[in-house]
């Protein structure tokens, strides 16, 4: 089983792709990033970051940007990418991740979303999409910041690896 991160390299993109790290570790899974980029879409680059205001649209230097990003916050994780119509609507941008992923089975998608909080058929983004698909678990990311198991780790004055129950 694999878990899927769609990857634009946004904030909440990055932080989808530390929690499903975080759950890779403790569920031995692997870790899928995936990404559709509009063929020439140089406004829709910019509107991600990928490019600068004057830097023209270079498909090879977006990938290769994103792919570090992914490899930078997840060295083990895989990174898949792929191409869609210059205009790709979202629905379009989600059915070519969907296509990408359903090649490994995915097991569990992480969406970082800023406005997936109310109601998931009401997002107007890939999420809303990628979240309709039944045959795996979404996990919805819209906090940036650790997550409060984490937290909660760190401020333990308890760091045993073993409960009091197995002491020797």
């Amino acid at each position: 089983m694999i878990f899927v991160v769609p990857f634009d390299g946004t904030s909440l993109a990055e932080t989808a792709l530390v929690r499903a790290v975080e759950f890779s570790t403790v569920l031995d899974e692997q870790v899928l990033a995936v990404t559709a980029i509009p063929r020439g879409n140089a406004e829709y680059a910019r509107e991600r970051g990928w490019i600068d205001e004057e830097e023209p649209f270079d498909r090879q230097q977006i990938v290769t940007t994103l792919h570090e990003q992914v490899v930078n916050l997840a060295p083990e994780a895989d990174f898949r990418h792929a191409t869609v119509g210059k205009y790709a609507p979202p629905g379009t941008i989600a059915t070519r991740i969907r296509e990408l992923s359903t090649e490994v089975s995915p097991s569990m998608f992480f969406i970082g979303s800023e406005n997936a909080g109310r109601v998931v058929s009401t997002v107007s983004s890939v999420g809303a999409k990628v979240a309709s698909e039944k045959n795996y678990d979404v996990v919805i990311v819209r906090n940036h910041a650790p997550t409060r198991v984490e937290k909660l780790r760190q401020s333990s004055p308890h760091r045993s690896s073993k409960s009091d129950f197995y002491q020797d």
